[in-house]
């Protein structure tokens, strides 16, 4: 099987949607990332559309120690997301996010350019509260408390995986695995400041995998280890003299997945870990209708902020529409 370390690490690259904090006050204004979407409270449905643009800066082995890519690398993905959320109920919600990715890449005499659909991201969120949390100031007790989310999140492999007719890891837009993720959002505004925390758990589903980059092979059972995600960001929103508003939002993420079994047994070429921050910024209609973001990721490329993962930038332009 083709499972060696920096196969195992393209693999992982080709087709990781970070889910992402909010870029400002979801139960004030809605929010959304490139793989996750929540409505505003009194809002009916949100129409979301953004476009990824990732560029590869070598990588980390599996000690944590950062390794250029070979002179003359160029590697790119491109993901056009499109988004949508619907309120089921007074505090449910639901949304879908389905990513077209083109990938773009040179390395070690290979070039390589393939698209394709990435993997389909089923949302539903429960909203453990009735009245928006948003405040200017502190008078009472209650004022204290958060908004806070808890959700689930199903993501489909439509997307392009190794285990299908590919020549190699540069032309795949998807792991090729179910996985079923819980999440937490707790969020609090106090204007002009914000903060939230995101907390992300997920289990893949273990199948059954007889080819490898277009080439049969004796069937194998393989299941992906558990993934977390733990983002924490701090914004701070501007209001211009016409009542809209502009959100500057700082993010820490880390993010780990737990090697995979093969047959029951452990593959050690697999799992990883990333570290990264994220810088947004949000522009917001006065009837908050209208949102405009734009999003910097940027990954440390030194040792120790990552294992058996590649360092990317990435910069992510997105629109938002609320229905009312």
């Amino acid at each position: 099987m083709k499972l060696t370390p920096i196969t195992t690490t393209f693999l992982i690259a080709g087709a990781v949607f970070f889910p992402g904090t909010p870029a400002y006050s979801a139960s004030c204004c809605g929010g959304g990332s490139s793989s996750s979407l929540l409505l505003p409270k009194a809002s009916h449905a949100m129409i979301d559309t953004s476009i990824d643009i990732e560029q590869y800066d070598g990588f980390w082995n599996k000690e944590g120690d950062h390794i250029n890519d070979p002179p003359g690398s160029d590697l790119n993905q491109y993901r056009l997301n499109f988004a949508y959320a619907h309120r089921l109920a007074s505090r449910w919600q639901a949304s879908v996010i389905m990513p077209y990715v083109w990938n773009d890449n040179q390395y070690s005499g290979l070039d390589t350019q393939t698209n394709g659909l990435g993997d389909t991201r089923i949302n539903l969120w429960y909203e453990a509260f009735d009245d928006v949390t948003c405040v200017w100031k502190i008078k009472k007790l209650s004022d204290l408390k958060p908004s806070a989310y808890f959700g689930a999140t199903l993501t489909l492999p439509s997307g392009v995986s190794p285990f299908d007719d590919v020549d190699n890891n540069f032309d795949i837009t998807g792991r090729g695995f179910y996985r079923l993720d819980g999440n937490i959002l707790i969020e609090k505004t106090i204007y002009p400041w914000s903060t939230a925390l995101l907390i992300s758990y997920g289990k893949y589903f273990e199948r059954s995998i007889n080819r490898e980059y277009g080439k049969y092979v004796e069937p194998y059972d393989m299941n992906l280890g558990d993934r977390l995600l733990a983002t924490l960001s701090l914004g701070y929103t501007q209001f211009l003299d016409s009542m809209d508003t502009v959100t500057y939002t700082l993010a820490f993420s880390h993010l780990q997945e737990e090697k995979a079994e093969i047959n029951g047994r452990t593959d050690p070429t697999s799992g990883f870990e990333k570290r990264s921050f994220a810088l947004t910024a949000a522009y917001a209609t006065m009837a908050r209708d209208w949102v405009f973001k734009a999003t910097w990721g940027h990954a440390i490329d030194k040792d120790g902020w990552g294992e058996n993962f590649p360092t990317t930038d990435v910069l992510t332009l997105g629109v938002s529409y609320v229905l009312r």
